[in-house]
């Protein structure tokens, strides 16, 4: 099996000296399931300043960004290799969620772009597949949204994650929200862990975690549960949750 490569394109390459060398991105990195190559966009430029940006025409605050060293760099990253899906980082885009995260985990060559300034040139526009937001707010580039992606896709790439079950039972593999999690020592403050996990009867023990992650889905995001199809024993334990939460439970 070939193994997947994510290249980024941008200006600040040092940007990524931490987060890629730490956890998991450094965990697939060094068992080679995945191939992450940056890029300085400023190497694609020509003139002695290596300037990568422009006043705005018409007018306005800010900077765009250049079409000449944008495209240069697009093309050469993408010579000789088939079916390169190129994404832009930038607030106008799709909001990242599990779905996408999951999609992106399938693809064999990723091109990630990190926007800067006001923006790029709308021309370069026919060279880029999609953009991806982190939500609707500006940063002051794309660097963190390419980071958050890399390490939220490398956990779904084989062998990276030891126990496949850890990253199955997260928030949004199933469409909602984790249930809580104890550890020792077995009383905290006078707080016990929850009698049932202490109990060895692994039905219960599911069936508790169960109503637990729709009850932390039903307080914190509602609007998760209107896209689900929810079973008839889900939804029994959903009427469960709603009344325990209403108790104050």
């Amino acid at each position: 099996m070939r193994t997947p490569r994510i290249d980024i394109l941008t200006l600040f390459p040092d940007y990524f000296q931490g987060p890629f060398t730490v956890s998991m991105v450094k965990r697939a990195l060094a068992k080679k399931a995945v191939d992450i190559r940056l890029h300085d966009l400023r190497k694609f430029t020509t003139d002695k300043h290596h300037t990568a940006d422009d006043v705005p025409y018409g007018g306005g605050a800010g900077m765009v960004m250049k079409p000449e060293p944008l495209i240069k760099a697009l093309s050469t990253l993408k010579r000789g290799r088939k079916k390169v899906k190129t994404l832009l980082m930038s607030p106008q885009g799709k909001r990242l969620d599990h779905p996408m995260v999951l999609e992106l985990s399938r693809e064999k060559n990723l091109l990630l772009v990190c926007g800067h300034y006001e923006g790029l040139d709308e021309r370069v526009m026919k060279s880029i597949d999609g953009e991806v937001s982190l939500g609707d707010f500006v940063m002051t580039g794309g660097e963190p949204a390419a980071a958050v992606i890399v390490d939220s896709l490398v956990r779904f790439l084989p062998g990276v994650v030891g126990q496949r079950e850890s990253v199955e039972k997260d928030s949004f593999f199933n469409g909602l929200l984790d249930y809580p999690h104890y550890t020792r020592p077995r009383f905290f403050k006078g707080m016990p862990v929850p009698e049932v996990l202490l109990s060895g009867n692994h039905a219960r023990i599911d069936r508790w975690r169960k109503k637990e992650s729709l009850k932390n889905t039903l307080a914190k995001r509602p609007d998760l549960l209107e896209r689900l199809d929810l079973s008839e024993e889900d939804q029994k334990l959903l009427m469960e949750a709603r009344k325990e939460l209403e108790s104050g439970e």
